[in-house]
């Protein structure tokens, strides 16, 4: 019996790459809104992340998720995905 294989991506933060069971998304739609996305399946641009607040926090220092949407962010939706993520 063959084994499935377990899909990669890389943290934004860290640079690692992680299964995707262990990572969370963050996804900038069509409109241009970016969310925090619980299912992993909403539309858009998505970009992975460790569930760990100093790799959000490196993201955020670093600019990454910029980089990752090619779109500038406000700081309130950086509040916004901070709360959202470590405050469930």
């Amino acid at each position: 019996m063959l084994k499935r294989k377990i899909p990669q991506r890389i943290c934004i933060g860290c640079q690692e790459a992680k299964d995707k069971k262990q990572l969370i998304r963050i996804v900038r739609n069509k409109e241009g809104e970016v969310f925090y996305d619980s299912t992993g399946k909403a539309n858009g641009r998505g970009a992975y992340i460790c569930k760990n607040i100093d790799c959000f926090d490196a993201a955020i220092k670093n600019k990454k998720i910029e980089k990752a949407f090619n779109k500038g962010i406000d700081e309130t939706i950086k509040n916004r995905l901070r709360d959202e993520i470590f405050n469930e």
